[in-house]
């Protein structure tokens, strides 16, 4: 059974949506995105069942019924989004309680790692020696190197 060209262009749509909802800062945003993003899995799953009677033996014959198990994996989807969708509204509950907003705040790690991205003083900038030692130890952690290849 070939899907409808129609149910296939929505499914793309809501997961693109979701996806793109997702990357926000707001909770509120990404608990939208969870949803739409359930609601795409939900269709996609359900375009891949071939469609026939009621899957019980005796009342259709065994050619014609629908296959079950598309419809078992939508209701455990449903499950999962409603889940996820109850744990997203009480996080930005809390958060908006808090701080009065919904925005997800970067934290002190997230900072560093951004200025550290700003100055090129990243983990692959280490020099040729400290490679060298660190492949002679591999327990050692890798030591974050300044522009000149000293380490910091």
């Amino acid at each position: 059974m070939n899907p409808n060209l129609i149910y296939v262009l929505v499914v793309g749509v809501l997961f693109a949506a979701g996806i793109t909802l997702l990357l926000e800062r707001s909770l509120t945003r990404v608990l939208m995105g969870v949803i739409l993003l359930g609601n795409g899995a939900n269709l996609l799953l359900l375009t891949g069942g071939r469609a026939g009677g009621p899957p019980i033996v005796g009342t259709t014959d065994e050619a014609d019924m629908a296959d079950p198990l598309p419809q078992a994996m939508v209701l455990t989807a449903i499950v999962i989004t409603l889940g996820m969708t109850a744990f997203l509204l009480a996080l930005a509950y809390r958060s908006w309680h808090l701080n009065g907003h919904d925005e997800v705040q970067d934290d002190v790690e997230d900072r560093r790692i951004m200025e550290l991205a700003d100055r090129d003083e990243g983990p692959g900038t280490a020099d040729a020696d400290t490679v060298r030692e660190l492949a002679a130890d591999p327990t050692e952690p890798m030591p974050v190197t300044g522009a000149r290849g000293s380490a910091t």
